[in-house]
């Protein structure tokens, strides 16, 4: 298994310290803030932890303060209701004594009824697109400083985006982003994990998808970017170590909070989950 893969999966698997409290920590690599995705990951961890035989199916979270990667989150559940058909958990994560993050997780399994989905993009398959090998000898040289930094980085989540050119001043047609994303090594068949990882990914570029409009990116130096909220749907089975779509947009941008959503696809067209998140992207004013 690849050392990043395993090193996510050591950071989502969480010390219990109570019945209904979790302690998870931060991979030190020196970030200044903790990542939205591994407090998401996380805190889905510790709400499935408190729930027998049921899956999952949407969370919506808040973050409410920077995170400090130096010392342990503490994850609190509340076991809102235990229903028939439905789960509710409430999850918040503390750091310093106070609240930095709270999420609302429902679960339910499936049951028999109507089916549609949304048809996937048509868009090139991952093995037709630049492999992070190839990205790093012939794309990066021509990347700004900042991104070339963020690729080259050892991750358990490689990224294959469809429209990479947009990180060397190309903006594409419709405003949207396309993005195959798929763990770096095997998981466990335990499909929990999977949604936790899926979890974990799906914060890594969907902020930046309400700046692809301006040609712009979170990788710029005069753009300050946090995520504000995020929200995840669960809807059919699937696996994070195999290839995933990752089709993205941004229907607005205004007041300095981008809102971006996302469809998540198995390769072959199913439609697996849908995700949405609003940020915050201020330009940073020159100093005068």
């Amino acid at each position: 298994m690849a050392t990043a893969v395993q090193d996510l999966l050591t950071i989502l698997d969480l010390e219990q310290l109570e019945v209904n409290l979790f302690r998870g920590r931060s991979p030190q690599v020196g970030w200044q803030r903790v990542f939205g995705g591994q407090v998401i990951g996380q805190a889905l961890v510790a709400a499935t932890r408190t729930v027998d035989g049921r899956p999952p199916h949407s969370m919506h979270a808040y973050f409410l303060l920077a995170g400090d990667p130096k010392v342990p989150i503490v994850y609190e559940v509340d076991r809102i209701r235990d229903g028939k058909s439905f789960t509710t958990r409430r999850v918040i994560a503390i750091q310093h004594g106070h609240a930095i993050f709270s999420m609302s997780v429902s679960f339910h399994t499936d049951e028999e009824g109507l089916d549609h989905q949304m048809p996937m993009p048509k868009v090139p398959k991952p093995e037709a697109l630049p492999s992070d090998a190839e990205i790093k000898e012939r794309i990066l040289p021509a990347m700004p400083e900042s991104v070339r930094r963020y690729y080259e980085r050892e991750r358990p989540i490689e990224l294959r985006p469809v429209e990479y050119g947009r990180y060397i001043g190309q903006t594409p047609a419709d405003g949207g982003f396309n993005l195959w994303i798929r763990a770096t090594g095997r998981l466990p068949d335990d499909p929990a994990i999977h949604r936790c990882v899926l979890a974990y990914a799906s914060d890594f570029t969907l902020l930046d998808t309400a700046l692809v409009p301006h040609g712009r990116s979170v990788f710029d130096r005069n753009i300050m970017a946090a995520s504000l909220d995020h929200a995840l749907w669960f809807h059919r089975p699937f696996r994070a170590d195999e290839w995933l779509l990752y089709a993205q947009d941004s229907p607005n941008l205004h007041g300095a909070r981008g809102f971006a959503r996302g469809l998540i696809y198995a390769a072959d067209g199913t439609l697996v989950a849908s995700v949405a998140q609003e940020g915050l992207l201020r330009e940073r004013r020159a100093q005068t």
